[in-house]
């Protein structure tokens, strides 16, 4: 079960890489929608989720965590875009990388562990609160905002 998810991660983040690498900077500043995201701002978020996920599932500090407030907090287009389209980017591409690392090193049973925002005696109520959900969750949230930036291409 674990490899099958992982596995669906592997797919997706592959997936978003590809599309990313298709895009001009000029696609970048385009909204998937009209009054809706840019692509931009879908990469930093993701970027700044994906980030999150390394305390969360207990794999190390954030790499990113100026990230929050532009892309999680903010909404688009109210604060000057403070990166450049490469480095988010590259910053994705650098977040997914060592996430995918550390999951190819966890061991299965580790995965059915609490995960960092359930407390011990929440998750012993809810055992499905674990680190595998997490990545259950994260995958479907990037291959949804991965949906939405192949709508405008």
């Amino acid at each position: 079960m674990t490899t099958a998810a992982i596995a669906s991660w592997k797919q997706v983040t592959d997936r978003l890489e590809k599309t990313l690498t298709a895009f001009s900077e000029a696609d970048l500043q385009r909204q998937v929608a009209p009054g809706r995201n840019r692509i931009y701002y879908l990469i930093g978020h993701l970027a700044a989720v994906s980030d999150r996920m390394l305390p969360l599932l207990f794999l190390g500090d954030r790499l990113y965590p100026e990230f929050d407030d532009p892309f999680l907090t903010q909404p688009d287009r109210t604060v000057p875009d403070a990166f450049s389209p490469a480095d988010l980017k590259l910053s994705l591409t650098a977040i997914n990388q060592k996430l995918t690392e550390a999951f190819d090193n966890m061991p299965a049973e580790d995965w059915f562990k609490r995960h960092n925002a359930v407390s011990d005696e929440d998750f012993a109520k809810e055992p499905q609160r674990n680190r595998l959900a997490v990545l259950l969750s994260r995958t479907n949230h990037m291959s949804f905002h991965l949906g939405q930036m192949l709508l405008v291409k």
